[in-house]
């Protein structure tokens, strides 16, 4: 299959065209990756079990994870999910279009292939007018995880899905880069209180402010059993990782320097090639030649919008072992970690004084 490229403008006049050609190839049952503000997805008709298959195909993705269902207008939710609060619409009016997918009972007429098998419904409305043209030229409702390899960091860029998805999708709509650069916050509403299943750009904090008391799903800080169904993209599988072996080091800035320079020259001794992933305030720290510069930790959008770019230049510098400092900021800290570690699988030493 041959993958073709179609630059965006930003102009809705110029870029019609292709907007409209992206929501014929979903309407048909085939794939089309689009730009949104948190990251590429990719995107198929959510109410097309044969259109879930394609998208698990090409991911090579576990077909019992989940996919979020975007819509364009909060109206449409009335046809996919049941026992939509008023705290729900609440929700929906502060932030949507924006990067938060909320979960509800689902209706019928959203099949179990879309929901990996379960009976609710991830849904959002992303703050992007490609994409939201793009869904409602496709017919209102689409299913788009992220539109990586599953298992890769998600993709940032256009050239990003190129690299993953190249002749396994039809159609890819160029829009640059990403405005956020990590996927949506995750709620899901369907049980006795709130609970956050997904950090994202949308804090636990204004979560509250509409909700009140939020819980938080153990598997954000860890992974989810064999036997256990995810509720959610990206609470079970590895997820965001680069090839090479990734590790995170917490502990003071000049700690985590010393461990990781002492590690990295040992990983040379062996003929490696290691790399690091650090902030700008503490780059000149390392002595690895491999220091990739994620952000400012006073910016921490900058971390946010460059984490998954920062680990695809890992793979092109065929990094590997990888250390990674901590990015534990104040607002978004929470959701780079969450990342980070399942980049990670959860390995993460500490660098003692």
């Amino acid at each position: 299959m041959e993958t073709k490229v179609y630059a965006l403008t930003g102009n809705p006049e110029e870029d019609r065209e292709a907007i409209s050609l992206a929501g014929q190839v979903i309407r048909s049952g085939q794939l089309a990756a689009i730009p949104t503000e948190t990251v590429y997805g990719l995107a198929g008709d959510a109410l097309n079990p044969g259109s879930a298959s394609r998208i698990y195909e090409a991911k090579g993705r576990p077909s019992d994870n989940p996919l979020i269902v975007h819509i364009a207008e909060i109206q449409a939710l009335e046809k996919i999910a049941r026992d939509i609060s008023p705290k729900a619409l609440e929700l929906a009016r502060r932030f949507w279009p924006g990067p938060l997918t909320m979960i509800f009972p689902k209706k019928d007429v959203v099949p179990l292939e879309t929901t990996g098998g379960l009976d609710t419904v991830a849904v959002r409305m992303p703050a992007h007018e490609a994409a939201l043209g793009v869904i409602r030229a496709a017919g209102g409702y689409v299913a788009a995880p992220s539109a990586n390899r599953s298992g890769r960091p998600s993709c940032t860029t256009a050239e990003h899905v190129l690299e993953d998805l190249n002749g396994k999708i039809g159609l890819i709509l160029d829009g640059g880069p990403v405005g956020i650069g990590l996927e949506s916050t995750i709620v899901d509403l369907t049980g006795r209180l709130p609970c956050l299943l997904r950090p994202g750009f949308i804090s636990l904090k204004q979560l509250e402010e509409v909700l009140g008391e939020v819980e938080t799903d153990p598997a954000v800080k860890g992974q989810l059993a064999p036997e256990q169904r995810p509720k959610a993209p990206g609470m079970k599988y590895r997820h965001y990782a680069p090839r090479g072996r990734l590790t995170v080091v917490s502990g003071t800035p000049e700690a985590v320097a010393g461990l990781v320079n002492r590690l990295t020259e040992e990983a040379l001794s062996r003929g490696e090639n290691p790399a690091v992933l650090a902030s700008s305030e503490t780059a000149g720290l390392y002595r690895c030649k491999n220091v990739l510069e994620v952000g400012s930790r006073a910016r921490e959008s900058e971390i946010a919008h460059s984490l998954f770019a920062m680990l695809r230049r890992a793979d092109e510098l065929e990094a590997d072992p990888i250390f990674a400092e901590e990015f534990d900021t104040p607002q978004l800290g929470g959701a780079v970690m969450n990342r980070l570690m399942k980049a990670a699988g959860f390995h993460r030493i500490k660098a003692s004084e």
